[in-house]
């Protein structure tokens, strides 16, 4: 499952799915499988629509599909250094791309289409998927972790800056340049996620205790989110609710915590509250005590927070609007959903909606404790997907680019090339229309169909 890093799963007794993400704005759910690959609608709380189903592509460890348009991109176990595109709804491949190693993470969104190695990252023009950038000899990253912005007129890509500590580099995939470097954590980097705005950059090391919140581009540190002191933690996911005021944080353990992303009462201002109280109490005596401690006091809870049947098993949580509530969605390795209501004024332990089987039965090898509150919905063939709000023609350019040297001055990207709508690809007439591919640079090559 996905991450924000990594797409892939550990081994484990009794699962037939190798991975499983959340679409860029949470309307989608893709699941791969040891035979092919499902796509789920996430519109409703208590049913959970099969969109579409194929089980012509097995062995997929990476999935990913183009908010709600007709595009996925996976890769296969048996094929790890090649990407394929394609249109689900005709059943046809766009195109495929080959790298000179194994590909660990894949991200995209209207405007860009990333690749990540273990040492180097590809950078794509999801339209036409021109090879824009390669950046060669980047720090090591086994599991692949990088973070792209949907806002594609801010399309922000971030990655770690060293593998030794938790340095973030921010990179401006439009104009193809480095922004700066954050320095986050004191250990390795864990997960990496934007607002949707990308105004907000939230991360997370391996050892799990505290959560950061940096502005972007400005990387000040807004916020500091304490998980828990007991232990050290995986943290496998991050991410931001629609209007960026909440943030979800799942791991290895049984609990998943939402944090509320609130500004503290500005000085000369009263609330008189017991938490100002307490909170005044704590900055008078921070010049008394140990650095370590006084930043321990100014960190802020879990707003609220799930607890779930099993821990030690992976687990992607995203926040997201179904049927005009507020929703906790937590996708289990075990193969289930579970859909939890939360409170935007009280916060506290979230109510379990509805659960959902990802898969029937038959799909599994003797797994237990995968009980079920509602039964799996059938698949049809595939379904109309659910339509995105319209936009407003974008009005930016940006700078042309090439393979070689990257930004060509007095080159301009007309306007119509940008994504000023809902990307649907009911037809070839739909944007992107990727109906050629070129030769990358750094040992890529690419084949259309």
């Amino acid at each position: 499952m996905e991450k924000t890093g990594g797409a892939g799963l550990p081994d484990e007794p009794g699962l037939r799915f190798g991975c499983a993400s959340f679409n860029q704005d949470s309307t989608s759910l893709a699941l791969g499988t040891n035979t092919g690959y499902k796509l789920f609608s996430l519109t409703t709380v208590d049913k959970l629509d099969c969109i579409h189903e194929s089980a012509g592509t097995p062995d997929i460890y990476i999935m990913e599909r183009l908010f709600s348009s007709s595009l996925i991109v996976m890769v296969r176990t048996n094929m790890p250094q090649r990407m394929n595109i394609y249109h689900f709804k005709k059943g046809t491949e766009i195109c495929n791309y080959s790298y000179p190693d194994r590909i660990l993470g894949v991200k995209l969104n209207r405007q860009r289409l990333v690749v990540c190695l273990e040492e180097s990252i590809y950078i794509h023009n999801i339209k036409d998927m021109k090879l824009l950038k390669t950046l060669f000899n980047t720090p090591s990253n086994p599991s692949g972790l990088c973070a792209l912005s949907i806002n594609h007129s801010n399309s922000y890509l971030t990655y770690p800056g060293s593998a030794t500590v938790g340095e973030i580099i921010l990179y401006d995939a439009n104009c193809l340049n480095t922004v700066l470097t954050i320095p986050a954590h004191d250990s390795p980097l864990a997960a990496l996620t934007f607002n949707t705005s990308a105004t907000k950059l939230a991360s997370a090391s391996e050892r799990g205790t505290v959560i950061r919140v940096f502005s972007i581009p400005e990387g000040q540190r807004l916020f500091e989110f304490r998980r828990g002191m007991k232990r050290y933690v995986n943290i496998s996911s991050l991410s931001f609710s629609p209007d960026g005021h909440f943030l979800c944080a799942s791991s290895n353990t049984e609990t998943v915590h939402i944090f509320k992303l609130e500004q503290l009462v500005p000085s000369g201002q009263e609330d008189g509250t017991w938490t100002s109280y307490v909170s005044k109490i704590f900055s008078a005596a921070s010049s008394y005590i140990p650095t370590q401690v006084s930043g321990m006091m100014s960190q802020d809870r879990a707003f609220a927070t799930v607890h779930l049947l099993t821990s030690g098993q992976r687990n992607i949580c995203t926040l997201a609007m179904i049927q005009k509530l507020p929703r906790l969605l937590v996708a289990t390795a075990d193969g289930q959903l579970f859909i939890y209501n939360v409170n935007p004024l009280d916060g506290g332990e979230c109510m379990l909606a509805h659960k959902h089987r990802l898969f029937n039965v038959d799909d599994f090898m003797g797994s237990e404790g995968s009980e079920t509150t509602g039964p799996a919905q059938t698949c049809p063939s595939y379904a109309a997907t659910a339509a995105l709000p319209s936009f407003g023609p974008v009005s930016a350019t940006l700078t042309g680019y090439s393979e070689d040297v990257g930004a060509k001055k007095g080159e301009v990207i007309p306007e119509h090339e940008f994504a000023a709508g809902p990307v649907c690809l009911a037809d070839e007439n739909e944007f992107p229309p990727i109906n050629w591919c070129r030769d990358g640079t750094g040992g890529g090559k690419a084949r259309c169909s």
